[in-house]
């Protein structure tokens, strides 16, 4: 308390003499001229001298113009549309975080996502009571870490609401660095279904030793209930169970050959760091739970459970291909195979912009819009690139930073394999800090055949213009 009296006195006094100053300069007719100042880049505020305990604020917009070409049978608010223009808020967020002392460490995360015009449509909720678009915001992170080593990042020991994952570094995102405009969501594999927003109630170790970056974790996994729709009904088909609760247990394990990931924040890895760090990682990664899912066995009465099963490995690399001028490569290439249980399947739309459909798929819900069959049985194969080119290349207006992606999925519910595609240009006006990204994304859309499996009957696209602010 005495050093905040003590800052808050400071600044008094020196907002005081330069207001003085500036007062008598005036009074002689004497020109002003400013003085350079030095521009920062951040929210923190020095705990000690030296700046190793700290306390730091950090604030995020991502605001999305998109044009979509709507699934068959899409209607919004109960009107038909082939295609939708929408304006929507993919994410807002607020980050509180600092390290206290030498081995206490502090994170906490509140935001919302997906905030467009349906945001608390429909106007009359499935209990009958009305809906709400303003109750989006809550916190994602709430998590203490203890350094057990001091000044040293050999092991970490970490409690609380956290993205801290298995699996693979995509499944906790730094959002503030995407590479692409967007992540691939299906590396967040129980996004709101037994989880928020991908974020955990779990106990973790994670550090880092030589070449090697480890984290283990222990999650308490939500009820499948609790995630504000109605739950899928006990069918031949997999979904997560109604009854039982299990923990989940996960693992990543990175060798870096060269620079070695940030590990400051509990979870996120970054996306790209823009030619700052030579990066060339192996990773490896795992997600289980006993009993999670379940669908029914020979008969309907008999209910079979199932045990959920992910594992993944990839390759990372992120370098400077001309120091002098600041170009870089980014690169990312991985194989996960997922076993959900039988057959599982669901679709997602990012802040889908559609409210409901006339053509149901295969009694799979949230078919409309721009969905797709994102998570399921099966396996898939994601990859990304993009390069970024010199520095100054628009003058002071910052540089470039085309990409592409690529999602392969082959689904056990779905017919051959399902390709999404997205071609994409990002301009740093201030690197991550201030950017406009334009992205294309190509997608397929699919019917039910008798069997119950889905068959691609075509494809569509999505446009969309991001600005993201951050500092």
């Amino acid at each position: 308390m005495k050093k905040v009296l003590a800052f808050i006195s400071l600044l008094s006094s020196h907002w005081g003499l330069a207001q003085q100053s500036a007062d008598s300069l005036a009074l002689s007719g004497a020109p002003t001229r400013p003085k350079p100042v030095s521009e920062k880049n951040e929210l923190k505020y020095n705990l000690n001298e030296s700046g190793t305990h700290f306390f730091k604020a950090t604030f995020l917009n991502q605001t999305w113009l998109r044009f979509t070409e709507s699934n068959p049978g899409t209607t919004v608010t109960g009107d038909p549309k082939d295609n939708t223009f929408d304006i929507g808020l993919r994410r807002t967020r607020i980050q509180l975080f600092g390290q206290l002392n030498d081995r206490v460490f502090l994170y906490l995360q509140f935001g919302m996502n997906n905030f467009n015009f349906l945001n608390g449509f429909p106007a009359y909720n499935t209990s009958g009571t009305p809906s709400n678009r303003k109750i989006q915001a809550f916190f994602h992170d709430a998590v203490g870490e203890y350094t057990v080593f001091k000044n040293r990042d050999y092991l970490k020991l970490g409690a609380g609401l956290t993205i801290v994952n298995g699996l693979s570094r995509f499944s906790q995102p730094s959002i503030s660095s995407i590479l692409s405009m967007d992540v691939p969501v299906f590396a967040q594999t129980t996004v709101d279904q037994t989880d928020e927003f991908s974020r955990k109630l779990s106990v973790y170790a994670r550090g880092q030793v030589g070449p090697l970056d480890y984290r283990v974790v222990v999650s308490d996994p939500f009820p499948v209930q609790t995630n504000g729709a109605t739950p899928p009904a006990l069918g031949p088909n997999a979904n997560f169970a109604l009854k039982g609760h299990h923990k989940q247990f996960q693992g990543l394990l990175l060798y870096q050959f060269f620079d070695k990931e940030s590990h400051q924040t509990p979870g996120y890895m970054t996306g790209t760091y823009l030619g700052k760090k030579k990066m060339l990682n192996l990773e490896a990664g795992f997600i289980t739970q006993k009993k999670a899912t379940w669908h029914t066995g020979e008969t309907v009465a008999d209910t079979v459970y199932q045990n959920l099963n992910l594992w993944s490995v990839a390759v990372f690399l992120d370098m400077p291909t001309n120091r002098a001028t600041g170009s870089a490569l980014s690169a990312y290439l991985g194989y996960f195979n997922l076993d959900y249980g039988k057959n599982y399947l669901r679709y997602n739309g990012i802040m889908n912009p559609a409210s409901g459909t006339t053509q149901p798929v295969g009694g799979l819900g949230g078919t409309q819009g721009n969905a797709f069959p994102m998570f399921g049985t099966g396996s898939v194969v994601y990859g990304q690139v993009g390069y970024l080119f010199r520095q100054g290349l628009l003058g002071g207006s910052g540089t470039l930073l085309p990409y592409a992606q690529a999602q392969i999925n082959r689904f056990d519910r779905v017919d051959g394999t399902m390709g999404i595609y997205n071609l994409g240009l990002n301009w740093l006006i201030n690197g991550h800090n201030g950017k406009l990204t334009l992205d294309y994304q190509n997608r397929p859309y699919f019917i039910a055949l008798p069997s119950g499996q889905l068959d691609a009957q075509g494809r569509r696209g999505q446009v969309v213009l991001q600005y993201q602010v951050f500092i």
